[in-house]
């Protein structure tokens, strides 16, 4: 806990800011499909479209923005315009008409998390000395992921005093000017006096086991689908419709709970045998869910999915820093969010088409083979 309290004041305005941008991320999530269905009256293709365009092209400036950061050698205006273009469109959809107009205001929420989201990381890496970057970052997931219990359950509460969606909507304006006022006490972190490099796709200038590191990494992604089919699964298993959100918000709070040691647990054991023992952890979660059985065994099984979460976000990131000049930080990151963000989209695709061609035994099986193999190609050649 003193180790905690000892982390510099960086680090703990961007766990706030995270703990109320997610907060306002996940209550606007959690009823988004409602509005979709029920206020602009659009079906499953039309929130098909607008996530995966959302997410898929918010990706590719996630390394724009990292590789400009540090080009100009500031990351605090990076991250305050992402904050405030996101705390601006959210509360904006509840204006919407029609579902294109609400795929232009989640598209600008999804290009302001691409534009600030490396330049965050590379602060967040550039505020700790190497040895603390693990529980740095695992203290920062750990306040994300109480913002991702707080907002649906907001959410909920709401809805259950019969608050008009549109009213929601417009009360993500409340912690997304909360998120604006923190990134505005932030100062840019000091870096050291170095020549900057011209851009490579090649990704000179980087050792070869951060471009085996980011291959793996795209070999775990690949398997790595929506968690909706998560929950889609966990309803076919006979989960009532109420306790669904209700299954989620259990894994954000293992994950909250738990992110701060395990990923500090990489700064004692290493990253690479933390990492790869929470892709283990995901792929035998996997198989599991492969099988059937009976709903109960749910409620272990999805906080035991949050402690792949707890051991992965944080120590991945760190996992980063460990490898970057400092004066590339931003693009490293950059590359690392451009491969974990833009794989989402072809393995969603191809998850759900292994469920409607083979049976969901066969999606989820693919999933967890992709998470066991890639553990050990991360343990015996990344090394």
């Amino acid at each position: 806990m003193n180790a905690i309290f000892s982390l510099p004041r960086a680090v703990w305005l961007l766990g706030m800011v995270s703990f109320f941008n997610d907060s306002a991320s996940e209550l606007v999530y959690a009823v988004l499909p409602l509005y979709i269905a029920s206020v602009l009256m659009a079906g499953p293709r039309a929130m098909g479209v607008i996530e995966g365009v959302a997410e898929a092209t918010g990706s590719l400036f996630k390394l724009a923005s990292g590789v400009l950061s540090d080009r100009m050698k500031s990351g605090r205006s990076w991250v305050l315009g992402g904050y405030g273009i996101a705390a601006l469109a959210r509360p904006l959809m509840a204006l919407a008409s029609s579902w294109p107009s609400l795929l232009v205001l989640r598209f600008a929420d999804r290009v302001g998390k691409g534009l600030r989201t490396s330049p965050r990381d590379a602060m967040l890496a550039r505020s700790v000395e190497k040895e603390k970057r693990g529980l740095a970052f695992g203290f920062h997931r750990s306040m994300d992921n109480a913002g991702a219990v707080l907002g649906p359950l907001l959410a909920a509460l709401l809805l259950d005093m019969h608050l008009p969606i549109r009213h929601i909507l417009l009360w993500s304006a409340v912690p997304g000017a909360i998120v604006v006022l923190l990134v505005l006490c932030l100062k840019e972190p000091q870096r050291i006096p170095a020549q900057h490099a011209a851009f490579s796709w090649k990704l000179d200038g980087f050792p070869v086991a951060f471009r085996r590191y980011l291959l793996v990494l795209g070999l775990f992604t690949l398997g790595n689908a929506s968690n909706m089919f998560l929950l889609l699964r966990a309803k076919d298993l006979g989960l009532p419709d109420y306790q669904v959100p209700l299954l989620w918000a259990l894994v954000s709070f293992s994950a909250m709970l738990f992110s701060t040691p395990l990923s500090a647990l990489s700064d004692r054991l290493g990253r690479v045998r933390l990492i790869a023992s929470g892709w283990r952890v995901y792929g035998i979660f996997y198989l599991i869910m492969g099988f059937d059985g009976v709903p109960l065994l749910l409620w272990p099984l999805f906080a035991f999915y949050g402690l792949f979460m707890a051991a992965t976000e944080g120590a991945e990131r760190a996992y980063v820093a460990d490898f970057s000049p400092s004066d590339r930080l931003g693009t490293a990151y950059g590359w690392f969010n451009l491969v974990t963000g833009f794989m989402l989209l072809p393995a969603s695709i191809l998850f759900g088409s292994l469920w409607q061609q083979f049976g969901y035994q066969a999606a989820f099986a693919f999933s967890g083979c992709c998470a066991l193999l890639a553990s050990l190609l991360l343990r015996f050649w990344v090394k």
